[in-house]
C-alpha cells in the first residue's frame, strides 16, 4: 500500500485561501500548511465565493482527544454540525476566511468540502446462492448430523441509503415481524421511511425474503437483519457528512447489533486520493473494526454518445479496503454464459489524486472495481408511494397491486453492491471468524471472469456465491494474528475450483486484485496469507517502486505471483486472455498514465465530470438510457 510521503511546507498556488475585505473583494494569501492538507476543489471554491461566505467542511484530525479537537474548532469560530468522534473528524460550518488558520494547525490532517452524495442506481439462481443455500454438515467418522440453511441468519447488514419501507412484506421474518431492527435518520428530515424509493429496493436485493411471488425475487441473505441508516433525503441526495455520521454510528454500535456488513450504494466524485478522502478514511476504519464495506462502482462508464470512459470509479469505491462492485447484465437468464459487463458500469483505474508542492497531480490508479454482480433491470421491493415509481410508472414490475408487496425495476451498480453485501452476510453466518480481507479475497478468488471484458471493467469477475460459500465453510476458525505465514488455511482438502449454475459449469478466476496488480496461486486458497489478518488489506502483500512491483514475502507465501497485464478475459482464470494494458503503467504515483485516449478503447478521465459543487451529472434523477439498460441509478 502506498504511504503518504512527507512534503515540505511550501505554497501551492491552486490552494491559496481568500481573505475578507469590507467591500467583498478577494485576495489570496500564502498558507503555511503543507499543500496536501486541503482538497483542490475546496481551494477552487475559495476563488469563487465572497469573503464573508461560510462553508461546510469535513476536517480530519490527527489527535483522537475530543477535547483537543473541540478547542481547535472553537478557535476558528466554527460551528460543529457533526461530531464524528469515532472517526477523529468533525463536520463544520465556518467562515471561508478561517480555513487558512484551521489548516495551519498541526493536529489538522486534511480538509475537504462536505460534498454532495447521491444514490448510485432471479438473483438467487444466477448468483449461485440457491445452489448453496442448504448444506449438510458431516462430523468426523462420516455421519451426517445436521443440515444448515445459509440465509444470513444472525448477521446484520447496515444499509446507508434513502431509507427502508419497514412495512414491506419483503422484510418480514417467518413470524411476520420486520427484520429492520433499527432505523436512524442522518438527513435532518426526521423520518426513516423511503420517500425516494432507492434504499428499499437496495435492501431487498441484499436481504429480501421469499414471501412474494413464490420466492421469485428472493434476496441473497433473506433472513439477515437490516439496520436502516438514512443518509439520502427525499430527493435521493445528501451530504458527505451524513454518510460519515452514519459510519461513525456503526463504529460505536456494531457489536450491539452484530453489524458485519455495510452497504453503500451511493457515491460522489473521487477527487482526493484515498489517502485523504474522508469517506475512504472512514471506510478503512470501519473495515479495521471487522466489518465488510461494500461500495457501488458508479454508472459513468460511457459518454452521451456511447463511447467507453475509463477512470470514473467514485468515492468511496476508490478505497482499497472496500469491496467495490460494478454492474453486470444477466439478460434475464439464470445461465451465466451470456452475462457481460453493462456499458454504463464505471471502469477503473481510480483517478483520485494528490498534488505535490509543484502543483503536479499524482493519481492513485488502483485496479477497480473488485467484482461485478448483476445490476441490470433488477426486480426489488418498491417503497410505498415512492418518487421513483410515481415519476416513472414504467418501472413497475407488475408483481402485485398491494402496496406492501409491490416490486419495481431499477438498474445500476447500486443494485449490484447489495448482492455482494448479502453474500458477505451469508459467509459470516457460515464462518463468523472471517476477517473483511478474507471475505473480499474469497469473493474474488471464486468469481467468474466474463469473456470479452477487461480487468478495468470487471476486476476479478462476476460474483459466485456458491463457490464463495463452499470455500468459506472450509476456512479454519482458529486463525489469529499469530498464525504463521503459510500455515494451512483450510480444515479439509481444497474444493474443486468450478461451479455449476443452471446446468452450466465455469472455472473460478483463482486470483485477487491488490491495488495495482492481481495475485494468482492456489496458495491463496490453501495457505494462510498475512494479508488476511485483522487490520490488513490485500494490497499489503505487494511491494512497489515507481517502475516495478513484487510480492512481499513477509505477507505472501513464495508460491504467489503477480499478473503483469490487465487482460481482456477469455473466460478462464483472472490472468487468461489477451493483454490489454501493462500494469506498470499504473505505478509511479500515476505519473506514467496520462489523461486522454487509452489504448484505442475509450477515454481516460483525469479529474472527473462535475457540475456545481461536486454534484455528479445525472445524480438525483432517473436516467432513461438505451441499449442494455432501462433505468440507471448509482
Amino acid at each position: 500500500m502506498r504511504e503518504r510521503s512527507g512534503l515540505p511546507t511550501l505554497v501551492l498556488a491552486a490552494a491559496l485561501i481568500t481573505m475578507g475585505l469590507p467591500n467583498g473583494r478577494l485576495f489570496a494569501t500564502a498558507s503555511p500548511r503543507p499543500p496536501q492538507k486541503i482538497s483542490t476543489d475546496l481551494a477552487q471554491q475559495a476563488f469563487s465565493h465572497k469573503s464573508g461566505d461560510r462553508i461546510n467542511l469535513i476536517v480530519q484530525f490527527n489527535t483522537a482527544r475530543a477535547t483537543s479537537i473541540d478547542l481547535i474548532v472553537a478557535n476558528v469560530s466554527a460551528r460543529v454540525t457533526r461530531g464524528l468522534n469515532a472517526l477523529n473528524m468533525r463536520a463544520l460550518e465556518l467562515p471561508l476566511a478561517a480555513v487558512s488558520a484551521l489548516a495551519a494547525h498541526k493536529e489538522v490532517r486534511f480538509i475537504s468540502p462536505d460534498r454532495q452524495i447521491a444514490g448510485l442506481g432471479h438473483l438467487e439462481t444466477t448468483t449461485g446462492v440457491a445452489a448453496a443455500r442448504i448444506q449438510t454438515n458431516t462430523e468426523p467418522g462420516g455421519l451426517i448430523t445436521t443440515t444448515s440453511v445459509y440465509d444470513g441468519s444472525g448477521v446484520s447488514i447496515a444499509v446507508l441509503d434513502s431509507g427502508i419501507d419497514t412495512a414491506h412484506v419483503a422484510f418480514r421474518n417467518q413470524f411476520g415481524l420486520s427484520r429492520v431492527i433499527l432505523s436512524h435518520d442522518f438527513t435532518e428530515e426526521n423520518r426513516t421511511d423511503d420517500v425516494f424509493g432507492h434504499g428499499t429496493h437496495v435492501a431487498s436485493i441484499a436481504a429480501g425474503n421469499s414471501q412474494i411471488s413464490n420466492g421469485a425475487y428472493t434476496g441473497i441473505a433473506p433472513n439477515a437483519n437490516l439496520i436502516n441508516l438514512r443518509v439520502l433525503n427525499s430527493q435521493g441526495s445528501g451530504a458527505t457528512s451524513n454518510v460519515l455520521a452514519a459510519l461513525d454510528w456503526v463504529l460505536a454500535n456494531h457489536d450491539l447489533y452484530n453489524i458485519r456488513v455495510v452497504n453503500l450504494s451511493l457515491g460522489t466524485p473521487a477527487i482526493d486520493s484515498y489517502l485523504d478522502d474522508p469517506l475512504c478514511q472512514a471506510v478503512r476504519r470501519v473495515t479495521d473494526a471487522g466489518i465488510v464495506v461494500v461500495a457501488a462502482a458508479g454508472n459513468n462508464g460511457k459518454t452521451q454518445d456511447g463511447s467507453k470512459v475509463y477512470g470514473q470509479i467514485h468515492s468511496p469505491g476508490n478505497e482499497p479496503s472496500a469491496v467495490t462492485v460494478g454492474a453486470a447484465n444477466s439478460f434475464g437468464t439464470d445461465q451465466r454464459g451470456d452475462d457481460s459487463v453493462t456499458t454504463y458500469s464505471s471502469r477503473g483505474p481510480t483517478r483520485s489524486f494528490t498534488v505535490d508542492e509543484s502543483g503536479i497531480k499524482h493519481y492513485d490508479n488502483l485496479l477497480k472495481p473488485d467484482l461485478v454482480a448483476p445490476g441490470n433491470k433488477i426486480v426489488g421491493a418498491a417503497a410505498s408511494g415512492n418518487e421513483l415509481l410515481a415519476n416513472h410508472p414504467e418501472l413497475d414490475a407488475e408483481v402485485s397491486n398491494d402496496t406492501a408487496s409491490r416490486m419495481m425495476y431499477l438498474s445500476g451498480s447500486s443494485m449490484s453492491a447489495p448482492i455482494a453485501a448479502g453474500a458477505a452476510a451469508v459467509l459470516f453466518q457460515a464462518n463468523p471468524s472471517l476477517t473483511p480481507s478474507l471475505v473480499k479475497a474469497i469473493l474474488m478468488f471464486t468469481a467468474q471472469p466474463l469473456p470479452g471484458s477487461n480487468t478495468f471493467e470487471q476486476g476479478a469477475g462476476e460474483i459466485n456465491v456458491e463457490g464463495a460459500l463452499r470455500l468459506a465453510r472450509l476456512v479454519r476458525t482458529n486463525l489469529s494474528p499469530s498464525t504463521a505465514l503459510g500455515a494451512p488455511l483450510l480444515t479439509d482438502a481444497p474444493p474443486v475450483k468450478q461451479t455449476m449454475i443452471s446446468g452450466q459449469t465455469f472455472d473460478w478466476g483463482s486470483g485477487i486484485v491488490c491495488n495495482h496488480a492481481y495475485a494468482v496461486s492456489d496458495e491463496l486458497m490453501t495457505r494462510y496469507q498475512k494479508i488476511y489478518g485483522p487490520g490488513s488489506i490485500l494490497a499489503d502483500g505487494v511491494m512497489e517502486t515507481p517502475t516495478s512491483q513484487s510480492p512481499d514475502l513477509s505477507m505472501l507465501t513464495d508460491g504467489v505471483s503477480l499478473g503483469l497485464n490487465a487482460v481482456t478475459s477469455d473466460g478462464g482464470t483472472i490472468a487468461g486472455g489477451m493483454p490489454f494494458l501493462n500494469l506498470s503503467f499504473l505505478l509511479g504515483d500515476g505519473g506514467l498514465l496520462p489523461d486522454g485516449i487509452m489504448v484505442g478503447d475509450g477515454i481516460m478521465v483525469g479529474d472527473g465530470i462535475m457540475v456545481g459543487d461536486g454534484i455528479l451529472v445525472g445524480d438525483s434523477t432517473l436516467n432513461t438510457l438505451s441499449g442494455d439498460e432501462t433505468s440507471c441509478m448509482r
